[in-house]
């Protein structure tokens, strides 16, 4: 079965048990799907589920790439290593996305982030932004 079809199947089952909390109880098949997926990126990026708060709140997941761990088979990153590709919030079917992605909580998680190695060398944006 495809990563995808496998989360969703996933999803069902858990929803039909009728004992699911709205967020938490969908983190598992999260981590699996991202994990599955970034496991064939170059570079290979995992995801950290339940990141601590170093004072932009506590984002669901971190995106690290592989060089951010001492070693392949540890679980957590090195101490202190922000998410280089990025930070998941995971909400509940029926939170609005518009008006999350509004909220202090969001701003906080792009806190969170650290640019990638591509931003430090070179700019993105057009030279007249």
């Amino acid at each position: 079965m495809r990563p995808v079809e496998q989360y969703l199947k996933t999803l069902s089952e858990i929803h039909r048990t009728g004992s699911a909390t709205p967020e938490t109880s969908y983190y598992a098949p999260l981590e699996s799907l991202l994990n599955e997926v970034g496991a064939k990126l170059k570079p290979k990026v995992r995801a950290v589920s339940q990141l601590a708060n170093t004072g932009a709140g506590s984002p669901d997941f971190g995106l690290f790439t592989a060089n951010q761990f001492q070693r392949a088979k540890d679980d957590t990153p090195i101490e202190g290593a922000p998410p280089e590709r990025g930070v998941v919030e995971v909400k509940g079917w029926a939170d609005d996305s518009f008006l999350t992605a509004e909220t202090k909580q969001v701003s906080n998680c792009l806190l969170y982030t650290s640019p990638s190695p591509r931003d430090r060398t070179r700019s993105r944006m057009p030279s007249s932004a």
